[in-house]
C-alpha cells in the first residue's frame, strides 16, 4: 500500500518577522506548531494585531489533533485566544509556556474550555501518527524547546527560536546531544530559525548583560528605570541580582511586566529574596538611589508605562534629573520612530537614557551564522526549509545551508501558503492553500480588509470633505445648502475662498444635471462627487475623500 505523503504548509513567519504557524499533516491528522501574532506595520492605521488566516485549519477542522508551541513569546503564541475560538485542540508545552498562555487565555474567558498537556525537554509525547520529542533550546525566554517529530515519512526538526549560548543565565544549555542523536540517525527534514541569518560570527551569551548592568549600576546615584520585555525572564532575573548587590529595591511597573513575574517566580523560574520586590505604591516612600523600576514600555507603544512616564502623564512615576533609564531591549523594526520620539521626551526631562547603540545592553536570542552552521552539521538533514524570517532572511539561510553541503536541489524557499510535499521520492512545493493576515481591530476580527485599510491611508493623507445638499424632490430646487466641510483638508476659518469655491461648483454641477439624474439621488451623489474631486486636484493637487450627502425633501 502506497504511504501518505507529509505535507508541510506555514500559514505564518515565512516572509515576515512573527505570525509563527506551521502545519504539519499526514492522513487525517494535524498538528500545528505555535500560534503567534504579530504587531501592525506602519500602514496598517488603526489595527491592534494580526494574526494569521486559518482558513485552511477551518476547513479541515477535524483533523487538528493539537497545538505544539515551542516557547512563550506573543510571536508563537498570542493568537491562541482568537483561534481557539474556532478549534478547540489540546496545547501541549512547556511549564512556563503554559503558565504564560493560560493567564492570556483567562482574559479572554477560555481557560476552562481548553485542554493543557505540560511536557519537560526530552519528554516524548504521540498525537495520531505523530511522535514529537521536547529538546531543550536557549532563547530569550526561559523553558523553550526545538521539536523532533517523527512520522511514517520520516523525522522533521523544527528549531524553535534558538541561539547557543555556552553560558545560559539559568545553566540550562541547548541539548546538543539530541540534536547530534536524531541527526546520527537521519532526520528528513529541518526547519530553522532565520532571524539573525544576516549577522555574522556567534550571538553574544545573556550573561553579558549582567556585567553592563552592574557597570551602569555602580556609576547611577538616582533612580534606574530598566525597561525590558516582560517575557525575557532571565534579564529580569539580572536585573534582580544587580539590585541585589547594589542595595537596591526593585518596583514592577507595568500589567504584563507585573503578571509574568508572578507566573515565573511560582513556577521557580525567577528567585527574588523576601523584601526586594516593593509595590509602585511604595515608590515615593524609597530614597532614589535605593530603587530599580523595572518597566514596559522599551517600544515606545503609545499606552505604555514608560511611554506615560516620558510624556508626564503617568499618575504614580514622573522622570526627574538624576534618573537613568535604560532600554535593555531591541529596536523592533517599525518602532524607530516612536522609540526615538520617547527617547527625546525623557532627556527633556533630564532623565539619562542609555541603550543599545550606546551601550551592550541587550543581546539577540536568535542565532547567527556560525550558530545556524553548527545545528545544520548537528542535524544533518536531507532537506531544508528556512523558517521565521523575511524572504532575505529564508534566502540567505537557504545558500548557508549549500556552504555547508546541503544540495541545491534540497534546499526549499516557501513561504506562507505553499504546500512542501516530502516523501520517499523526495520534497518539493507542491500547491498552495489560502494564507495571509487577519486584521484584529477592537472586538472586530477580520472585519477590516485591505480595502478599508486603503480607505484609512487615503483619509490620513488627503483628508475628507463632506457636502451636504437638501433640495425639493418635485421641483428639484435647492432648499438648504450645499454646506461644505473639511476635515484634515485645511484649516476652514482661513480658507474660506476654497470652501465658497467649492459650494459654487457643488451648485453649478446641480444645475447642469438633467431631470432623469435628479431623480436618482446615488447618480446625484456620484456627479457631485466628481465634480469636486476635480476641484480640489486643481486648487490644491490632493485627492480628499468626497461625501455627498443629498437630502429629498
Amino acid at each position: 500500500m502506497e504511504k501518505e505523503r507529509l505535507k508541510i504548509i506555514p500559514l505564518g513567519g515565512l516572509g515576515e518577522i512573527g505570525l509563527n504557524m506551521m502545519v504539519v499533516e499526514y492522513g487525517d491528522s494535524i498538528i500545528v506548531i505555535d500560534c503567534g501574532l504579530m504587531f501592525p506595520e506602519d500602514y496598517m492605521l488603526g489595527i491592534d494585531l494580526v494574526i494569521p488566516d486559518i482558513t485552511y485549519l477551518l476547513n479541515n477542522r477535524e483533523k487538528v489533533k493539537a497545538f505544539v508551541i515551542t516557547h512563550g513569546h506573543e510571536d508563537h503564541t498570542g493568537a491562541l485566544p482568537f483561534v481557539l475560538k474556532e478549534i478547540n485542540a489540546p496545547i501541549y508545552g512547556t511549564m512556563l509556556t503554559m503558565g504564560l498562555i493560560e493567564s492570556k487565555l483567562e482574559e479572554f474567558g477560555l481557560l476552562d474550555d481548553v485542554v493543557f498537556e505540560t511536557v519537560r525537554p526530552r519528554d516524548k509525547v504521540s498525537i495520531g501518527p505523530f511522535t514529537i520529542e521536547f529538546i531543550r533550546v536557549s532563547h530569550s525566554i526561559v523553558d523553550g524547546v526545538a521539536l523532533a517529530i517523527t512520522t511514517p515519512a520520516g523525522t522533521v526538526v523544527h528549531t524553535g527560536d534558538f541561539k547557543l549560548d555556552q553560558t545560559p543565565v539559568d545553566g540550562e544549555v541547548t541539548d546538543y546531544a539530541r540534536f547530534a542523536d536524531y541527526g546520527e540517525r537521519g532526520v528528513t527534514l529541518l526547519l530553522s530559525d532565520s532571524t539573525n541569518v544576516e549577522k555574522e560570527g556567534h550571538t553574544l551569551s545573556e550573561k553579558v548583560i549582567g556585567s553592563n548592568l552592574e557597570e551602569i549600576f555602580r556609576r547611577c546615584d538616582g533612580r534606574i528605570i530598566v525597561a525590558a520585555f516582560s517575557s525575557n525572564i532571565h534579564r529580569i532575573q539580572q536585573v534582580i541580582n544587580t539590585a541585589v548587590k547594589f542595595g537596591r529595591r526593585v518596583v514592577l511597573n507595568g500589567r504584563s511586566m507585573v503578571n509574568n513575574v508572578r507566573i515565573a517566580r511560582g513556577l521557580g523560574y525567577l528567585s527574588a529574596p523576601d523584601g526586594l520586590l516593593a509595590d509602585l505604591r511604595e515608590l515615593q516612600g524609597l530614597p532614589p538611589q535605593r530603587v530599580v523600576l523595572l518597566t514596559t514600555g522599551s517600544q515606545g507603544e503609545p499606552m505604555s508605562a514608560l511611554t506615560r512616564m516620558a510624556m508626564d502623564s503617568h499618575k504614580q512615576v514622573k522622570i526627574q534629573p538624576g534618573d537613568t533609564v535604560v532600554l535593555s531591549s531591541k529596536f523592533i523594526p517599525g518602532h524607530e520612530k516612536a522609540i526615538s520620539n520617547m527617547m527625546n521626551h525623557l532627556y527633556r526631562r533630564g532623565a539619562e537614557v542609555i541603550y543599545e547603540k550606546v551601550s551592550e545592553v541587550h543581546v539577540s536570542g536568535h542565532a547567527s551564522q556560525e550558530e545556524l552552521k553548527i545545528m545544520l552539521n548537528m542535524v544533518k538533514p536531507r532537506y531544508f526549509i528556512p523558517i521565521h524570517g523575511e524572504y532575505r532572511h529564508l534566502v540567505r539561510h537557504g545558500r548557508l545551508a549549500e556552504s555547508v553541503g546541503i544540495s541545491p536541489e534540497n534546499v526549499i524557499i516557501a513561504e506562507d501558503g505553499d504546500v512542501v510535499e516530502v516523501s520517499d521520492e523526495g520534497a518539493a512545493v507542491t500547491g498552495k492553500v489560502e494564507a495571509g493576515k487577519v486584521f484584529v481591530d477592537g472586538k472586530g476580527v477580520g472585519d477590516v480588509k485591505e480595502m478599508v485599510l486603503k480607505d484609512r491611508r487615503h483619509l490620513a493623507q488627503d483628508g475628507m470633505v463632506i457636502v451636504v445638499v437638501a433640495f425639493n424632490e418635485r421641483t428639484g430646487e435647492v432648499l438648504y445648502g450645499p454646506d461644505v466641510v473639511t476635515r484634515g483638508v485645511v484649516r476652514e476659518e482661513e480658507s474660506t475662498g476654497l470652501i465658497d469655491g467649492a459650494k459654487r461648483t457643488v451648485l453649478e454641477t446641480l444645475d447642469g444635471i438633467s431631470t432623469e439624474v435628479r431623480s436618482d439621488p446615488l447618480e446625484m451623489q456620484e456627479e457631485v462627487r466628481r465634480s469636486l474631486r476635480r476641484f480640489f486636484n486643481k486648487a490644491l493637487k490632493r485627492r480628499p475623500v468626497i461625501l455627498p450627502v443629498i437630502i429629498e425633501i
